[in-house]
């Protein structure tokens, strides 16, 4: 393989801070290397490694002194710009009933692969960044991770985890064949039920533009808007090569209601919605 990406989102939310952290592994051509990104509501910071600090043992993704998996997160970096020490325990898992990808998760040569480990667990324990003290005692936690050569020219991404439920939802350009699509996947959680919305189950784009998301499939609706984004820099993979800058808003005030029929499920704000709204120019409503 020429050119690839393994990424994974580790994202920790109390009622008072957000902290999200990505250890990655990229190649490109016959360069290879790593990298821990970390992202809070206003900062954000990229940490390059050599290849050789990156192992996976055991079910965990280890850059250097770092450890993150299905039992917490041990951070450890030291540069002239950024100092992380800290310990994260997490609690049981809540993965996906099956893989969000669907049936597209058999398709050869797909850019990027999305993949969702738990949309929620609980979080402990406490992190040191530049002596600020991020604090989670049975705060949120969600895991998801990205693998492929690139990301999506266009997309747009939202994560957000509130009393009772957590939502992901996902619209990007998906090249394939010579062809494009507006691929959609996206998962709520809600009082112990799991609502899939996604292309292959024919969900559809009614609303992708300034800012806000409406997906229709069949009864189900899911709406997203951001109302105020906090944009942090952040590195992402073009053909492995970690050389594109996007913008997320870990923590931000944002939109959210989901219905069925004339049933709605939840309508609420929150300054805790994380948003990535990569898309460079007005999409018309399927």
């Amino acid at each position: 393989m020429q050119s690839f990406f393994f990424g994974w989102y580790f994202k920790c939310q109390s009622d008072t801070q957000t902290l999200a952290i990505i250890p990655a592994v990229h190649k490109s051509g016959l360069k290879r290397s790593c990298s821990i990104q970390v992202i809070t509501k206003n900062q954000s910071w990229n940490v390059d490694f050599p290849a050789s600090t990156f192992h996976y043992a055991d079910g965990d993704i280890c850059i250097a002194k770092n450890r993150f998996g299905k039992n917490g997160i041990f951070l450890a970096v030291h540069t002239p710009e950024l100092h992380i020490d800290g310990k994260l325990r997490f609690g049981h898992m809540h993965p996906l009933r099956y893989d969000i990808m669907g049936p597209f998760s058999i398709l050869p040569f797909l850019e990027c692969r999305h993949s969702v480990q738990s949309m929620w667990h609980s979080v402990y324990g406490r992190v040191h960044i530049n002596e600020q003290e991020y604090l989670f005692q049975n705060a949120f936690g969600y895991w998801e991770g990205d693998q492929g050569n690139s990301f999506p020219k266009e997309y747009a991404w939202t994560q957000c985890g509130f009393q009772g439920g957590s939502l992901m939802l996902s619209v990007a350009d998906v090249p394939i064949a010579g062809n494009h699509f507006r691929g959609i996947i996206g998962v709520v959680l809600w009082q112990g039920k799991e609502y899939r919305l996604a292309t292959y189950l024919g969900a559809r784009a009614a609303e992708l533009q300034d800012g806000k998301i409406r997906i229709v499939q069949g009864q189900l609706e899911l709406e997203a808007r951001i109302l105020e984004a906090v944009k942090n820099p952040l590195k992402a993979p073009t053909q492995g090569n970690m050389t594109r800058t996007i913008h997320e808003s870990a923590a931000c005030r944002a939109f959210y209601k989901f219905r069925k029929g004339e049933n709605t499920f939840f309508e609420f704000e929150t300054d805790r919605a994380s948003f990535e709204y990569e898309l460079k120019q007005r999409v018309s409503p399927s």
